[in-house]
């Protein structure tokens, strides 16, 4: 199991965030920090600018993060709409 970190910019871009999707992305978050092989299919490695982290699809919404293996953390760098995050 891992702990979740949010940078202070993704916290504001989730409460920006719709309720609704807001909970859609707390809970794939806990499930990502707990079970991450369930969500295997909607994680992708990135490259470019964002070269080492990954991104969670949630529907048309995405969270970019990065897994530090040594803390067991992981670290939530942006979240927001496919067209806006990247």
């Amino acid at each position: 199991m891992y702990n979740i970190e949010f940078l202070p910019s993704a916290k504001k871009e989730l409460k920006k965030l719709d309720f609704v999707i807001q909970k859609q992305v707390k809970e794939k978050i806990i499930l990502l920090a707990t079970d991450p092989e369930k969500l295997k299919n909607n994680i992708k490695a990135l490259k470019g600018e964002y070269n080492g982290k990954f991104r969670l699809r949630i529907g048309s919404y995405r969270v970019v993060f990065q897994i530090v293996e040594e803390q067991v953390v992981i670290i939530v760098i942006r979240i927001g709409h496919r067209k806006e995050v990247y």
